[in-house]
């Protein structure tokens, strides 16, 4: 596997385990264990991190005419970190409604 395909599956990976925890998180939220919650919503956001700087290097290489092409592998992984990304902010947002009612 090349660079390129490799850090197209580190993003899916890390944005796609974050994306799970962020659900993981709401559920906690919803059961009112919100420092399982919380957890779960640190550990998401790191992963997320990792994700989003393999994200930047593959930005930086189709500055430096690095990468000429875009596959389905890159756009799946575009994908998958605009959707995390999605479910954090929301995960935010029902975290603070559940613990508003309590």
């Amino acid at each position: 596997m090349e660079g390129l395909e490799l850090l197209a599956f580190q993003i899916i990976s890390t944005v796609g385990t974050a994306r799970s925890l962020y659900i993981e998180a709401i559920q906690e939220a919803k059961k009112g264990d919100f420092e399982e919650a919380t957890k779960k919503m640190e550990e998401g956001s790191q992963l997320f991190l990792e994700g989003h700087h393999a994200h930047a290097e593959l930005i930086q290489k189709e500055a430096n005419g690095e990468i000429t092409s875009i596959n389905l592998l890159l756009v799946h992984a575009e994908d998958q970190l605009m959707s995390a990304e999605g479910f954090k902010i929301i995960a935010q947002e029902l975290i603070e409604i559940y613990q508003s009612r309590k």
